[in-house]
């Protein structure tokens, strides 16, 4: 049989066998090498595939929805009339008197390309000092098939 002492060079061996344990440290070595890098960059979000664009919101086309539109630096519009930025806050603030239900109690900001960002976010703190927590950024759909912009 295997260890019955007869015919071969030996018994049995009681050393430990180091040249397969070093092969299994390198090769966890170079496995933690290689790994480690990708755990530290940092945080992964999963991104949408194939996204599309989100229905319209069916109350910011009602006549009694609160729309600020800011098409050029300067320029303020509540609705389809042109305000100037002091009378924006009292004039809004007075549509908002006329609104009962909590659920329609929305201001909607459009903003033109061209516009600072420091203009929207001015215009954003100014309706959220009358109370308003619902506020809603208004784009343009993308169309389909269009490239994205550079």
């Amino acid at each position: 049989m295997g260890m019955s002492g007869g015919g071969g060079g030996g018994g049995l061996q009681s050393e430990i066998n180091v040249t397969p344990m070093v092969d299994i440290m390198l090769v966890l070595l170079i496995i933690f090498m290689v790994v480690t890098p990708f755990l530290q960059q940092g945080i992964t979000v999963a991104l949408p595939k194939n996204m599309t664009n989100p229905d319209v919101d069916p109350r910011i086309i009602k006549e009694s929805s609160i729309v600020i539109s800011i098409p050029k630096n300067g320029e303020y519009y509540l609705g389809k009339v042109k305000v100037q930025r002091e009378q924006l806050v009292e004039s809004v603030d007075k549509m908002l008197e006329k609104i009962k239900n909590e659920q329609d109690r929305i201001v909607y900001i459009k903003s033109g390309v061209e516009v600072s960002y420091g203009d929207v976010v001015d215009v954003i703190n100014e309706v959220r000092k009358l109370g308003i927590d619902k506020i809603g950024l208004v784009a343009d759909k993308k169309k389909k098939g269009a490239a994205p912009a550079a």
